[in-house]
């Protein structure tokens, strides 16, 4: 496996493939300026970068260990766990790509941070070896969507003889932010359901609260309990050093049943796969009505109305004029147009008087109408400051590539937002502009800025900057004015965001305090891709990640010839559904049950199925991953390490 890029996510990714995996790894980076231009495979730098990945994966003494030079290594259990090795080149051309081994490589991932970049290294990795596994990161979808097709279509004509339903030669684009954007939305947003979709399903994810003494509802099936530490600030938030106290991902039956009091997440429909979703607010009218007048100046019309139509009913019921006549007098009095009331009764001669008394009071009211209006119209195309009177919004700080996508994810939801951005050239600006979000320029460091966003009254703020530093600042800034503020940090450092989660919630014990990291959620889906198999998805839970992937039953001994209850592997895997592109071979009850599984279902060689697994657990289900499988299991079913449902 080759990974381009120098960023936390070609870290990440790395190790992901050589710690969870085991595979081969070369980490193709961007050379040094002092360096000489020849790609080389330097230790030492081997050594600093692979201290890093490791470091960011597992955390622990033995990545550490590994970290030294690239050479095979061994696992936990004695097993290979593969080799990585650094190789520094100017740019991802021929001669770099070739040194890195492309043409003897099972698949490449180009995630350099810029399109361009990426896709001049994939039209050449492509070229050299038409059979090679692409995996591209790129922020412009509908660019991507051609892309997989363009370079599909030139490894068919570079090997005209490749079977296209064999190709091993797939193209995969994928965005770290959509993949992210999600997690970090329903953070920020409790009751929240996070909706997986996989393949022609859908599937929903709801976290669920129980109540005190009881345990939580499994819904369709637990997907994951929550940490049990959530009152503790002495406790992790729920990474892989949690222990017990942590997050349990896939547990089973007994487990959820002794997990009193425990949050848990939820598998509570899985649905077909419709149409696209309307966008809904997102393609509203950039000029609401509502937004048109100001609220004081709403009811300033509603009370002048109010009063029209006082006086017309007391000219009616005094003279005994039919209503409608008695409007219209009425308005012909208030804007002075009408004749005087000389020689008429002395009450319509009082209504008169009052009548242009009302008239006077109007003129304001319609020149504050007008100018307002004529305002809405003239800032229609500039960014909205913050209403006066706003609350229960989000603050969403940054609108970089991660940002934007939130910012549009948040607003299908319909939830209110503010965002703030120091930069008035960032990418989400416009997205901001067109969909009418109140912005506030001005950099969240400096006195007042949160203020102006109207923290004091917002449900949560999300700090999703680049730069931990600052959404740490921004945080604590926050929690000043609104100690109960919901917070969600966007942070790389896995111990940073350990000690900033435990200061925080000793700090502040009755708020909600969240750490994530883009790189973190993504590199699971940017690794399955590159084994050839697509994961449809990523949950977070907590500071971990339950990745959705479609399998072939046929290609998986660990689940042909099992039934569904039988093929569930507590902590690693668990079928959730058939997937929707093959349920028109399913049986009519499989059908009728809306894809889901009985438990007494076998799993035949024709059925390709959605499973929910952990980072290992998937690996050990593509026979891949040796640390991830005892001694002595290796390639052997789970049934004797399957739990005892009784």
């Amino acid at each position: 496996m080759i990974v381009c890029g120098d960023d936390a996510l070609a870290h990440r990714l790395a190790g992901e493939l050589h710690e969870v995996y085991g595979e081969r790894v070369t980490l193709l980076v961007p050379q040094r300026p002092d360096a000489p231009r020849t790609p080389t495979a330097r230790a030492g730098r081997a050594m600093a970068l692979f201290g890093r990945v490791t470091a960011a994966v597992t955390r622990t003494t033995a990545g550490a260990t590994s970290a030294q030079a690239p050479t095979e290594g061994a696992g936990a259990d004695g097993e290979p766990t593969g080799a990585l090795r650094v190789v520094e080149a100017a740019e991802a051309d021929d001669r770099a790509l070739t040194d890195a081994g492309v043409e003897r490589a099972a698949a490449l991932a180009l995630v350099h941070e810029d399109d361009e970049t990426n896709i001049r290294a994939a039209l050449t990795a492509r070229r050299l070896n038409p059979r090679l596994r692409l995996v591209i990161r790129l922020y412009n979808r509908k660019l991507g969507q051609h892309l997989e097709t363009l370079l599909d279509q030139a490894a068919a004509v570079v090997e005209p003889g490749l079977d296209p339903e064999k190709l091993d030669a797939a193209t995969t684009v994928l965005s770290d932010v959509d993949t992210a954007a999600p997690g970090l939305a329903a953070a920020a947003v409790a009751g929240t359901s996070k909706v997986v979709q996989a393949g022609g399903l859908l599937l929903h994810a709801v976290e669920r609260l129980p109540a005190e003494g009881e345990a939580p509802d499994p819904g369709l099936c637990t997907l994951a309990l929550l940490s049990a530490t959530a009152g503790d600030p002495a406790g992790c938030e729920g990474s892989e050093r949690s222990g017990d106290e942590g997050p349990r991902l896939l547990p089973d039956d007994r487990t959820v049943a002794a997990a009193t009091g425990r949050a848990a997440v939820t598998l509570e429909a899985v649905t077909a796969a419709g149409p696209a979703l309307s966008p809904g607010r997102l393609a509203a009218s950039a000029l609401p009505v509502a937004s048109l007048f100001s609220r004081r100046l709403r009811w300033s019309l509603a009370g002048a109305a109010a009063a029209v139509l006082g006086l017309a009913l007391a000219s009616t019921l005094t003279t005994g004029d039919h209503p409608l006549h008695a409007a219209y007098l009425t308005l012909l009095d208030i804007f002075a147009i009408g004749d005087p009331a000389v020689g008429e009764p002395t009450g319509r001669q009082v209504l008169q008087i009052l009548a242009g008394f009302v008239g006077l009071l109007l003129l304001p009211v319609i020149v504050a109408a007008v100018i307002e209006g004529l305002g809405t119209f003239r800032t229609a195309t500039t960014l909205r400051r913050p209403p006066r009177g706003l609350s229960g919004h989000v603050v969403l700080l940054g609108l970089g590539k991660v940002g934007t996508r939130v910012l549009a994810r948040l607003r299908r939801l319909g939830i209110p937002v503010v965002c703030v951005e120091s930069d008035p050239e960032a990418r989400g600006i416009a997205v901001a502009r067109r969909l009418r979000v109140p912005t506030v320029i001005g950099d969240v460091t400096e006195e007042g800025v949160l203020e102006a966003a109207r923290i004091h009254r917002a449900h949560a703020l999300l700090a999703l900057t680049s730069v931990d530093i600052t959404n740490l600042e921004a945080a604590l800034s926050a929690r000043a004015v609104t100690p109960d503020l919901r917070v969600v940090l966007r942070l790389y450092d896995d111990d940073f965001a350990t000690a900033v989660f435990r200061t925080l919630r000793t700090a502040h014990p009755a708020a909600l305090t969240r750490s994530r990291s883009v790189s973190h959620l993504a590199a699971p889906a940017f690794a399955g891709a590159m084994l050839g198999r697509q994961v449809l998805g990523a949950v977070p839970v907590e500071r971990r990640v339950l990745l959705f992937a479609a399998v072939d039953v046929a290609d998986h001994p660990l689940l042909d010839g099992l039934t569904v209850a039988d093929a569930f592997h507590a902590g690693a895997w668990r079928v959730i559904a058939l997937d929707g592109a093959a349920t028109s071979s399913g049986s009519a009850t499989d059908r009728g049950q809306g894809w889901r599984l009985r438990p007494e279902r076998v799993l035949g060689p024709g059925d390709r199925v959605v499973v929910a697994a952990t980072r290992r657990g998937l690996a050990e289900l593509l026979g891949r991953g040796g640390a991830a499988t005892a001694p002595g299991e290796a390639g052997a079913p789970h049934n004797s390490a399957r739990p005892d449902r009784g």
